[in-house]
């Protein structure tokens, strides 16, 4: 529930102008989405990030468990509050688990969809790197009533064309295997591929940090590429743990809307090209998200509203709950065809909500953060405290 004080819009209405051009973004785009990360093995993201990220950054630095972060200094008066942003770079990928006759069984790094897992190209990160393919038996040898079914991971293996001697020469139980699929450009501004989710946002944070370069703003910000989110948000955790921002906003991908895929009972689907979402729910301070909105509404950009009832499944809900408490807010960008190797996004819905953190940074001030401050909408209020009697009223000496 909004506090009345924060449902005042505090800004008033401006125009601003476009951060890049759609082309610029399909660039940035592409060197992250083609980098290849699963969570626990980020390097080749990680160096990207690093970067784009300090081209605009006053401070770069690599914490131990492998996050970059970004500080952009703001100009107020020192001791500065800080806002983090954080988008993870990990993506979901696979892991060797054993070895038969020179087939190679594999598990799961994250959260795969197994139904598209069957046929696609991969690459295995052994002693060298092997081309391989996910393949099965074929039809002809399955019963057939599997033969109507998505094949099962555990009936999933990757040939990488060796005999069995090379390939224990080459490759080991524990290897990584990633997907060998590039970022296409579909029709219009949109694209395809895999690792959308996440660094999609990690590109809006790109350009989030490009604009702030041209402009004013007073807070000092973090932006943070975080690590193993698609394993439990863990980087988010131990970034927020070390900085200790004043507040937060975490930047993830959302269901966009597609055919087939509708309102269920934990989630909801988003226009495509329709702006970011805007997260409420428990994970979220409620004065976070009014700000956002406000932001929003004062550029007259297009924005969505999406209601987190638990758990939001994103790095906002690690960093909420680091050291004493977190004030968080969590931007939405609507993905078609999530955790496959064809997510697809709008790159104007990225550049709105580079647009939106923006805009909703250079307008933060040191009296939004003591608004952060937790306060149950529902509690009685205290009553006024009863002040003691003198000394002289009880009758004491003076």
């Amino acid at each position: 529930m909004s506090d009345p004080v924060a449902s005042v819009d505090p800004f008033p209405k401006q125009p601003a102008a476009c951060i890049v051009t759609v082309m610029d973004t399909a660039d940035l785009l592409r060197q992250l989405v083609d980098a290849r990360g699963p969570s626990g093995y980020e390097a080749e993201p990680r160096g990207i990030a690093s970067e784009r990220l300090g081209e605009f950054a006053d401070e770069l630095r690599v914490d131990a468990l492998g996050n970059v972060i970004a500080l952009k200094r703001g100009d107020g008066d020192g001791p500065r509050p800080s806002l983090m942003l954080a988008a993870h770079m990990d993506e979901i990928g696979l892991i060797v688990s054993a070895i038969e006759k020179g087939f190679l069984r594999v598990t799961c790094i994250g959260g795969w969809d197994h139904r598209v897992l069957f046929g696609q190209r991969v690459t295995v990160h052994g002693r060298r790197e092997l081309p391989g393919m996910v393949v099965s038996v074929p039809p002809h040898f399955t019963a057939p009533a599997e033969r109507e079914k998505p094949v099962s991971l555990d009936k999933l293996f990757v040939d990488v064309g060796l005999p069995p001697d090379e390939v224990e020469r080459h490759v080991q139980v524990g290897d990584v295997i990633t997907l060998r699929a590039r970022l296409v450009r579909l029709n219009g501004a949109f694209a395809a591929g895999k690792a959308m989710d996440d660094r999609a946002a990690v590109a809006a944070v790109v350009l989030c940090l490009e604009e702030l370069a041209r402009r004013r703003h007073s807070w000092d910000v973090y932006a943070v590429a975080t690590v193993q989110e698609e394993t439990g948000c863990i980087g988010a955790g131990v970034g927020a743990y070390g900085i200790e921002p004043t507040a937060a906003i975490a930047i993830d991908v959302t269901f966009g809307q597609q055919t087939g895929a509708g309102r269920i009972e934990t989630y909801d689907t988003f226009k495509m090209d329709g702006g970011p979402t805007i997260a409420l729910g428990p994970n979220i301070h409620p004065h976070m998200y009014d700000r956002l909105v406000a932001a929003a509404k004062a550029v007259e950009l297009p924005y969505q509203v999406e209601t987190a009832p638990g758990n939001s499944g994103t790095d906002a809900w690690a960093i909420q709950v680091a050291r004493s408490g977190i004030p968080t807010g969590l931007l939405g960008i609507p993905v078609r065809s999530m955790h496959t190797p064809v997510e697809t996004v709008c790159l104007r819905d990225i550049e709105r909500t580079g647009r939106l953190l923006a805009e909703f940074i250079v307008r933060l001030d040191d009296a939004f953060a003591a608004t952060l401050v937790a306060k149950d909408a529902f509690a009685p209020q205290a009553p006024p405290p009863v002040p003691l009697p003198s000394a002289r009223s009880a009758g004491g000496t003076p």
